[in-house]
């Protein structure tokens, strides 16, 4: 079985595109998924599952999602490498002490028309921003909800993502450790 993670975007806790993170584990099940936890009402889920195409399962999830509420999310489903990558190539270290100002946005493929120089033109003069592979790093120190970056970067980048606050990236990374540690543990040792 492998770990994944699984993001979904533009899941609210009430009214339009509600989805209970209940719902959620059910669906995940339903497609075979196993071990399934969740992490607040935002859409996060670790899980194991017998397949091997991340891909795949995403398109899947997001179908069933439709055929049982009605709507249809984007959802990245990635390894939990690609979030441990995330954390430790974090180029604002300084801020994960105030979680709530350092957002990751994870990105479904990789931009081929960069013009980052667009972004700072809507920047504050205390954001930053930087992108290392399929991560856009933002840290807002006003706030993210007085940010015009978060909605910019992905008309600039041309690519969708789904942000992530710090606390939220790495209580899914611990997840998908603990949840790897627990599968290792309930293999049978090799004589």
């Amino acid at each position: 079985m492998t770990t994944y993670i699984a993001l979904l975007r533009g899941i609210n806790v009430i009214g339009k595109n509600s989805l209970p993170m209940k719902g959620l584990v059910a669906v995940l099940e339903g497609m075979g998924a196993g071990n399934v936890r969740t992490y607040i009402q935002s859409g996060n889920a670790v899980f194991q599952s017998a397949s091997k195409n991340a891909a795949q399962l995403a398109a899947q999830l997001s179908a069933r999602i439709e055929k049982h509420y009605g709507f249809s999310p984007r959802v990245l489903i990635l390894e939990p490498a690609a979030i441990e990558a995330a954390i430790a190539r974090n180029p604002f270290p300084e801020a994960e002490t105030v979680p709530t100002t350092l957002h990751l946005g994870i990105l479904v493929a990789t931009p081929t028309n960069l013009d980052l120089k667009k972004l700072d033109k809507v920047r504050k003069a205390s954001e930053r921003f930087q992108l290392i592979d399929h991560v856009f790093y933002l840290h807002t120190p006003e706030g993210v909800g007085h940010s015009k970056l978060p909605a910019s970067a992905e008309k600039v980048l041309g690519v969708p993502m789904t942000y992530r606050n710090w606390r939220t990236v790495c209580k899914i990374g611990a997840m998908a450790r603990e949840l790897e540690a627990a599968a290792d543990e309930r293999l049978p040792a090799s004589r």
